[in-house]
């Protein structure tokens, strides 16, 4: 692991605890590190809203990376930026499509502006590119309904992740247990157990297959 893969790595630690030990299941060590790239990202996003005081402000911000998004898919990174530089990377190793990456962004400032959590674009965009990363693009529909089941899980909805967890299984079945990294931590049911607990419970997860 180099400096950069240390550095993101530590940052999705301390933002992402729940993803960063799903990703500890990755065996490839280069794929793992491309992984927690798109967590990295996401953490950066994130964390926009706590750093400003104003709606437009937090825009501006978003707006600041939806153009350097330009860079990223041109293969032409904002120099000394670490998960600018990363994303440029993996994007064109991966051939990743753009379309997840302007639908977070935009989900997030509609998000200052008090508008609804946008499920699809929180939370099943980056688990489809997630398991594009391991598994190849043609893996990542079987992962909407576990994203859909790991965004209710993050906004409370805990009867609705219930009851579309049996459906998101049937379409896990056909990912390979490589790839279930990608979706494991949707099976973190409870987000006060203990950092032992889900532990556990990501190595049952990963074991069986199933969220």
């Amino acid at each position: 692991m180099n400096d950069r893969d240390r550095l993101l790595d530590e940052q999705v630690r301390q933002a992402d605890p729940d993803r960063w030990l799903s990703s500890r299941f990755v065996t490839d060590d280069g794929a793992r590190a491309d992984l927690v790239v798109i967590y990295a990202l996401e953490a950066e996003l994130l964390v926009i809203p706590t750093r400003v005081t104003q709606p437009l402000l937090a825009e501006m911000r978003y707006a600041w990376w939806g153009e350097q998004l330009d860079g990223v898919f041109e293969g032409v990174a904002r120099k000394g930026h670490p998960v600018l530089e990363a994303l440029t990377d993996i994007v064109a190793r991966h051939r990743l499509e753009r379309g997840p990456f302007d639908a977070l962004i935009e989900a997030h400032i509609g998000r200052v502006h008090g508008e609804p959590h946008d499920l699809d674009a929180f939370y099943v965009g980056p688990m489809q590119v997630a398991a594009t990363i391991l598994a190849g693009s043609d893996k990542a529909m079987a992962v909407s309904d576990a994203g859909r089941v790991w965004g209710m899980i993050q906004t409370g909805q805990f009867e609705a992740a219930r009851a579309l967890r049996t459906q998101a299984n049937r379409s896990l079945a056909g990912l390979p247990a490589g790839a279930f990294p990608a979706v494991a931590h949707a099976a973190l049911h409870r987000p006060t157990d203990s950092e032992p607990v889900k532990r556990l419970k990501l190595s049952w997860a990963v074991l069986r297959g199933r969220i």
